[in-house]
């Protein structure tokens, strides 16, 4: 509709007040079309389908057909009032005092607005670019990695001892007494990989298939289980069996579980290097990225809509269900996210609200504009890890929605680029692994 009379009170910096005037010879003309389209295809009793008289319809259902009629032009024209006047609407509108005037049918719409805000700062913050290197003794890390991953494991006549595996039954008491989940039967367990509690594992070493043993640890203050915390327990170990770990040799059969056919031992590091360097720059982008935010966001603290702030945290949960799903198994749909209340996320949910209108604010202020050959390149750099690299490329080249995620990734490096620009920049050198560390905490 062109014919709406619009006036604009801005109530805040993030509220702002319309309220709209809509002709009611443009309300009536959409309640007697809807009269006479009822009356073709009502079913009523006395009267043959598409031969109820209007006034028959008018009289028993008008006054209804008229308010789902001013509830559809409202619902149409507050959207439309909201887009001539340009205002960044967040949420729904809250639609208040409705009434007829003059010929009008008058209302008023209070929705919350995206934040204006002035980005403070920028020329102040100080951000660490952490840089690292792959070295050769990183590369036989990966590579002994790789083969642990593989590992089998025979059976040992000697002392149980850190990477061994160890099939026992256990029991524990506290107090003398049994408790719920103490006890279990052939359990398997690789020593030192941290599973037990601590002391468990620690107690186990020595010991010998055949032989049993008491030991004695304490559960963690922490610990999940409520009537646990803190208490001494004993558990009876009754170790059955003892295996040592065995790495599959660096071998033909071996470097063709990844791919190499050719060059074997030599070709298999020169992948798993360029792999790790890719590992690498993406983690440096993504660790100064988050540096470069953090110190921004602490410059720049102000009060966002409840709307914004809802929808944020709404979708972290449902984040978080999926996350639950994917690693414990099952449907996300059967889990109840409403056990998961608003406080585990209001922190984050503000951070990014925040985040997001920094972001956007300095889109708009510097004109920062999409720079596809970045976008192309990163597509490009994605599909080298898949032996496919040019059916990876189609895909995200070719599907909307894909393309415009690596789209948003990239216009928020070139925001991220903009603010080192700004800032008094550092330069740390780390190691590779503490670089993915840091990256891998910082995204927690």
């Amino acid at each position: 509709m062109s014919n709406l009379d619009i006036a604009v009170a801005v109530i805040s910096d993030k509220e702002t007040q319309l309220t709209v005037k809509v002709p009611v010879g443009t309300i009536q003309s959409k309640v007697e079309a809807r009269v006479r389209h009822l009356a073709k295809t009502a079913k009523i009793d006395g009267f043959r389908k598409g031969k109820v008289p209007v006034s028959h319809i008018r009289a028993q259902y008008g006054a209804g057909i008229q308010q789902e009629t001013i509830n559809d032009v409202i619902r149409d024209t507050v959207f439309e009032a909201l887009a001539e006047k340009k205002i960044r609407a967040v949420g729904v509108p809250n639609i208040d005092d409705v009434k007829l005037e003059n010929d009008f049918l008058v209302y008023q719409a209070t929705v919350e607005t995206f934040p204006k805000i002035e980005v403070q700062g920028l020329n102040e913050i100080e951000v660490e670019r952490q840089v690292a290197n792959v070295s050769d003794s990183d590369v036989d890390t990966m590579i002994e990695n790789l083969q642990k991953q593989r590992q089998t494991f025979e059976t040992k006549d000697g002392a149980l001892e850190d990477g061994d595996e160890a099939t026992f039954d256990f029991e524990g008491s506290i107090d003398g007494e049994k408790f719920e989940g103490g006890s279990a039967e052939d359990y398997r367990l690789i020593i030192g990989s941290g599973r037990m509690i601590p002391g468990f594992e620690d107690g186990m070493k020595g010991m010998k298939a055949g032989e049993e043993k008491v030991i004695t640890v304490t559960f963690p203050e922490d610990y999940q289980a409520e009537n646990l915390k803190g208490k001494e327990a004993n558990f009876k170990i009754n170790l059955k069996a003892v295996k040592t770990p065995k790495l599959p040799e660096l071998d033909e059969a071996f470097f063709e579980l990844f791919g190499v056919k050719e060059g074997g031992l030599d070709k298999l590091k020169a992948d798993v290097r360029r792999n790790m360097e890719r590992e690498v720059k993406n983690a440096a982008r993504n660790q100064v990225k988050h540096a470069a935010f953090d110190a921004l966001i602490e410059k720049n603290e102000f009060d966002v809509p409840k709307a914004m702030l809802e929808q944020e945290i709404e979708r972290q949960r449902e984040q978080m269900v999926q996350r639950f799903a994917a690693q414990f198994g099952g449907n996300a749909k059967g889990f109840d996210k409403n056990t998961l209340p608003n406080e585990l996320f209001e922190e984050p949910a503000l951070r990014a609200v925040r985040l997001g209108v920094i972001v956007n604010q300095l889109i708009d202020s510097q004109k920062i504009e999409l720079d596809q050959d970045r976008v192309t390149a990163f597509i490009a750099e994605a599909a080298e890890n898949y032996e496919e690299p040019q059916e990876v490329i189609d895909y995200y080249t070719n599907d909307k929605q894909q393309r415009a995620g690596v789209e948003a990734v990239v216009l928020e490096d070139q925001v991220v680029d903009y603010i080192l620009s700004q800032a008094k920049v550092s330069e740390k050198e780390v190691k590779y692994q503490e670089l993915l560390a840091n990256q891998q905490a910082a995204m927690m």
